[in-house]
């Protein structure tokens, strides 16, 4: 059955991304059509053929490799890097207007852009899904003699300002401009001024230094850290046999709200506690602890698990339980696209900042699309979500596609527009000189960007694979 069902996942992955792009290249195919230019192929798929058939002088063609498709017109600048070679030459070809190529340029993102309305109208319709997670600016945790913690930040502070601008949640839930993480990851200032409030009072700005991790040749550079974490409740989601915390007696469903009297924010807290445990003196540990309405105190000691033999000492919390408040809320289409459209703006607009830490290698392509969609499907909520994600994915792809770039359909645009003012088209030559140069980049930039996409993915699995912590049993 576990085969089955991820295969059944990897299948809707495959049909979800191929209808975004197969619906884009239609808006180029209905328009070439409507203008009366001359369409060679029109191609779901890439690779050898395994099905094809010639009507009305169009071949229509199914390719091997589950991805993607393409529309060739031999009258528009062609990209035989990625098309291969057209039956019929564009110089036997009477000249298409200028017109006719705008139009054709411009059908695949609106088509995009159309197939995103759709989609955000279904969202409207049937909800997406929404929790509290990251959904705050309340720090939960914040790692000792870390930049914050040396600034003054501490669990429990709430967070106003980030480097100038007002923040509303820690993780990017809505607008990434409103996240703390965002802001941090995208300040350029030596030092990042952080505006904060503690039990409701102000206190002064912190001076906060920010920190790259170290990261080896094959892994992304990382982005600006200062070592904080969200507020979240620490609620036991599963706990392991003979463990400190098997034996002292605590269950699922209970939440840990101090340790040594101290209140808690985040489960970290008690993952710090372990490595208090691994790296001093190994004493018991009094955790309060919530059941229902009571309240109780329990003292754990950690202790080394007989399996795996690296694990550090433990107080046997297996698992964390997540926020499970999942709420439908209905946004309106407008706001769905003016949010999507607004993460793409943010994107560029870091990208090409002055001293912006943001560049192309942490762009993602179509193997981190295709983790996204295959990790909402596994979701009990996974078809609203992939709709939701659907929205922003259409609208990036719309907007991308716009960009003044040979090989994008905006550059098709600005060639449509310079032939208007030559009063004359643009040497067929030379444009395909253009379009299979920049074509070999663009190929170039997905195998480099599916690179680290890979690699983040099995490094990523590796690091969320379940073994099993085994406790002694008890003498």
């Amino acid at each position: 059955m576990t085969f089955l069902h991820y295969t059944f996942i990897a299948l809707e992955v495959i049909v979800i991304f191929n209808l975004i792009i197969g619906v884009h290249e239609l808006g180029h195919f209905l328009a070439a059509r409507w203008r009366g230019m001359k369409v060679d192929r029109f191609a779901i798929w890439f690779g050898k053929p395994i099905w094809k058939k010639k009507i009305g002088g169009v071949e229509y063609v199914l390719g091997s490799v589950p991805f993607g498709g393409y529309v060739s017109l031999p009258q528009m600048a062609t990209m035989e890097a990625i098309e291969g070679k057209v039956e019929e030459g564009a110089e036997k070809l009477p000249n298409a207007a200028p017109l006719d190529k705008i139009i054709v340029a411009f059908a695949g993102p609106l088509f995009s852009f159309s197939l995103a309305v759709l989609f955000a109208v279904a969202v409207y319709y049937i909800g997406k899904p929404n929790n509290l997670e990251g959904d705050t600016t309340k720090v939960g945790w914040v790692a000792q003699d870390g930049p914050a913690w040396q600034a003054g930040l501490r669990a429990g502070d709430v967070i106003t300002q980030v480097d100038g601008h007002p923040v509303k949640n820690f993780l990017p839930v809505g607008n990434l401009s409103d996240s703390i993480k965002w802001r941090i990851i995208t300040s350029t200032g030596d030092t990042i001024p952080v505006e904060y409030t503690r039990d409701g009072k102000e206190m002064p700005t912190a001076m906060i230094v920010p920190t790259n991790v170290p990261t080896k040749w094959y892994e992304r550079k990382s982005l600006r850290q200062i070592f904080i974490n969200y507020a979240e409740s620490s609620v036991i989601g599963e706990i392991a046999s003979n463990s400190p915390a098997f034996a002292a007696g605590l269950k699922p469903g209970d939440e840990i709200v101090a340790i040594g009297g101290q209140p808690i924010y985040s489960p970290m807290a008690i993952e710090d506690a372990e490595d208090m445990a691994t790296n001093h003196p190994n004493i018991p540990v009094t955790f309060t602890v919530k059941r229902g309405n009571q309240k109780f105190d329990a003292q754990l000691l950690a202790v080394k698990p007989v399996s795996p033999t690296t694990a550090d000492p433990s107080f046997g919390i297996a698992a964390w339980q997540g926020d499970t408040n999942v709420t439908l809320f209905h946004p309106s289409p407008i706001n769905q696209i003016e949010m999507s459209a607004g993460q793409i703006l943010n994107t560029f607009q870091a990208l090409f900042a002055p001293k912006g830490q943001i560049g192309v290698q942490q762009l993602g392509g179509a193997v981190m699309i295709g983790r996204v969609y295959y990790n909402l499907f596994q979701d009990a909520q996974g078809f609203r979500r992939v709709l939701w994600f659907s929205v922003i994915l259409n609208v990036n792809l719309a907007l991308i596609n716009m960009l003044p770039l040979p090989v994008l359909d905006g550059g098709h645009i600005v060639l449509s527009l310079i032939e208007v003012v030559r009063r004359r088209p643009v040497s067929v030559r030379l444009l395909n000189v253009i379009q299979n140069g920049f074509a070999a980049l663009l190929i170039a930039f997905m195998i480099y960007i599916a690179f680290f996409d890979t690699g983040d993915w099995i490094r990523s699995a590796r690091a969320n694979r379940d073994v099993p912590v085994i406790f002694a049993p008890a003498k």
